[in-house]
């Protein structure tokens, strides 16, 4: 017949599951603190790209919406609030905002005409025609991402 562990085997036992628990958290802390300075790193990098390319994000359509979705894949939001780190970095928020508000005054000019529902291809023309050539161009990507951000407010 085989014996069953006794309380030293018990005892033993437990030692063993309160290093196991010990070594689990000082190896979660260690990747913990890995990925933090690799994000930290990341992001200073990413803040440089931004920084260096900033006249050609704003100016050239292509170039933003490449930005806006390799952003996107790794979930940092350059649109996220008017008050943040890009909008001080790229004026990005305020463009949009501004992109936005302009997109609402031409559905409201319009709405007698087609009810507020216009085509995107035409919005992008309205709104070149008020923007005038002096500002950057527009593309339907930076009209969509405009309009994504318009939250109604009570």
């Amino acid at each position: 017949m085989r014996r069953r562990p006794g309380i030293g085997g018990l005892q033993t036992a437990a030692a063993a599951r309160d290093q196991y628990r010990l070594l689990g958290e000082n190896v979660a802390k260690i990747r913990t603190d890995l990925m933090k300075e690799q994000l930290a790193t990341f992001r200073s990098q990413l803040e440089d790209f931004a920084r260096k390319h900033k006249n050609d994000i704003k100016k050239n359509p292509a170039f933003r919406s490449q930005f806006h979705e390799m952003c996107a894949k790794i979930g940092v939001d350059p649109l996220a609030s008017n008050k943040g780190f890009w909008a001080e970095l790229l004026g990005i928020g305020d463009f949009y905002y501004e992109l936005g508000v302009q997109i609402v005054d031409i559905c409201l000019a319009t709405r007698s005409h087609n009810g507020g529902l216009i085509n995107l291809q035409e919005l992008c023309t309205l709104l070149c025609q008020r923007r005038k050539t002096a500002r950057e161009a527009i593309s339907e990507d930076d009209c969509l991402r405009a309009i994504s951000k318009l939250k109604v407010s009570l």
